[in-house]
């Protein structure tokens, strides 16, 4: 009769369940992984797979036992840094559909609203199609992969029996936070300046000939400068979602 030991089925089950459980976390929350259309069997199947493939790079593991008070505190850790890397990497997004809205409003077209899942909340045409091309560009730059490479070598600095209260706390998640919405901003900053140019150009049209009827001239000048703007602009994107992308990513997968 085959028998194994509590530690044998420590020493084979452990290095596979935690990373299973951040990798999971991570599809929780990370855009593209998160989507509702992709089955929950085949994220856990594919976390799985990671967890499996990723045994190389994880030898120096520690072991936790299942049945000890540790066992608590690793999987709070597991939970704490997927779900942390996903939410930091949906801030990137968040950042790029703020100034979506931003230059949306400018435009006029905040009003053309719709119901966006993925947040429970109502979203613009502007934020919403800024939304779709950074994840385009997400997917193109190979941003799933990155994120892949990212939750591996997050155990490097955030092992499996590490306290998850302090592993948030090196995380610094509220100045990333700040950083990627004031580079929305920026993100905006151009189209800003031209529609503000543009109002600008109507107000003084509307002085220099009052008798014209500037509301039913300035809405399809507004909104036809923005669409050119977004046109323009729209090439410029890639570099600002990289930088930001890069920057979260860097919380987990670099030496603090």
């Amino acid at each position: 009769m085959i028998t194994f030991s509590e530690a044998q089925l420590v020493g084979w089950l452990s290095p596979i369940l935690w990373p299973f459980l951040r990798v999971l976390a991570l599809f929780t929350a990370a855009p593209l992984f998160s989507i509702r259309a992709i089955p929950a069997r085949a994220k856990v199947g594919l976390a799985f797979f990671i967890a499996v493939c990723a045994q190389p790079m994880l030898a120096d593991q520690p072991l936790v036992m299942f049945n000890g008070p540790a066992a608590l505190g690793a999987v709070m850790q597991q939970l704490a840094v997927g779900l942390a890397l996903g939410f930091a990497v949906r801030l990137v997004f968040a950042s790029v559909e703020l100034a979506g809205e931003i230059v949306g409003l400018q435009m006029g077209l905040n009003f053309a609203s719709f119901f966006d899942p993925t947040s429970n909340a109502q979203i613009s045409a502007v934020g919403r199609f800024f939304g779709q091309m950074a994840l385009l560009l997400f997917v193109v730059i190979n941003g799933h992969l990155l994120l892949i490479m990212a939750v591996v070598e997050s155990f490097t600095h955030f092992p499996t029996d590490g306290n998850f209260l302090q592993a948030l706390g090196r995380m610094k998640l509220h100045e990333l936070g700040a950083s990627l919405f004031s580079s929305a901003m920026w993100i905006a900053l151009p189209l800003m300046a031209l529609l503000l140019f543009v109002n600008l150009t109507m107000g003084i049209i509307s002085r220099v000939a009052p008798q014209m009827n500037i509301y039913a001239v300035g809405f399809p000048v507004t909104l036809t400068v923005g669409l050119l703007g977004i046109t323009a602009t729209l090439p410029m994107l890639e570099q600002p979602i990289l930088t930001l992308l890069q920057q979260a990513i860097d919380l987990f997968a670099t030496r603090h």
